[in-house]
């Protein structure tokens, strides 16, 4: 119902960043809103983490240590994983991470259950960490001028959210999975200036945010949202040119052939999509520039 009437309300409003966070705001609810900023008001405890990941994921088993061993070598502490229906060693691979304590693991069924997993992850881990970032299994955060991400948010101690841009990486040809990691694999990507760079993640001060607009945006309780440059941001996300001089996240969209037609054959956790065309690839499969 919240989300129908934050439809309604929201559809006339002509500023786009405005509209959408508008949109975040009425899916939250006005009331939610009232109550937590008396919760936020009330808890003076600090943080036990300061850079926290959250993701949704749906059979990525075989990538799963790669990416969270990228992740906590850049600074993240604490990873909060959402299972859609994995039917593939996800719990396997993770499990050593759970029992280290790095991992907060919650299976989580159904259809088109991203936002409502980043829902889940703000409402229940909302005072455990400084900063939470939120992207997918095939998304990788790259410090490019600082040495950690921990190094990079102690910059943007005043913002709500900071949105980091895509560098969109293509198959380099490759036509079947092997042996090696995705970073070391995949080492051609897309223009800088390309059009899909445009897109973002955002990392959030959960005391700052009501919850997620979709999977790229943050709906903001106060404060501003911030360009990788520490900029607060006037535009949204689609009609900006890309930054990745200080930061950037890493896309790898379709990997090979082989690795793409397994990810149609398993869906996607986000529901958007129960299987991803045939054009999804070849519009993401961007190899102008080689490393």
């Amino acid at each position: 119902m919240h989300k129908i009437l934050a439809e309604i309300i929201a559809a006339p409003i002509p500023s786009k960043m405005t509209r959408n966070r508008m949109r975040g705001i009425l899916r939250y609810g006005i009331f939610n809103a009232m109550r937590l900023k008396k919760r936020i008001k009330c808890n003076q405890s600090s943080p036990k983490y300061f850079m926290a990941i959250c993701a949704i994921a749906k059979n990525e088993g075989p990538y799963f240590k790669e990416w969270i061993d990228w992740h906590i070598r850049i600074g993240v502490e604490k990873f909060y994983i959402y299972d859609n229906e994995s039917t593939d060693e996800t719990k396997e691979v993770l499990e050593p991470y759970i029992k280290k304590g790095i991992v907060n693991y919650k299976y989580w069924p159904g259809h088109r259950r991203q936002l409502a997993a980043y829902d889940d992850c703000l409402e229940s881990h909302r005072f455990s960490s400084r900063w939470i970032g939120f992207i997918d299994l095939d998304e990788f955060i790259v410090p490019v001028k600082d040495l950690t991400i921990s190094e990079f948010l102690k910059r943007f101690d005043t913002f709500a959210a900071i949105e980091i841009n895509w560098l969109i990486y293509g198959s380099g040809g490759q036509t079947k999975k092997a042996p090696g990691t995705v970073m070391e694999r995949f080492r051609c990507h897309s223009l800088p200036n390309h059009i899909l760079n445009r897109h973002v993640k955002s990392i959030v001060n959960p005391l700052m945010i009501y919850n997620m607009i979709g999977c790229h945006e943050a709906a903001r309780m106060t404060g501003y949202t911030a360009d990788s440059h520490g900029k607060p941001i006037k535009k949204n996300f689609r009609n900006r040119e890309p930054l990745h001089d200080i930061i950037r996240i890493n896309h790898y969209a379709v990997k090979s052939h082989e690795e793409f037609a397994e990810k149609q054959a398993r869906g996607r956790a986000s529901g958007r999509q129960r299987v991803v065309k045939d054009e999804y690839f070849e519009q993401f499969d961007l190899n102008d520039i080689k490393e």
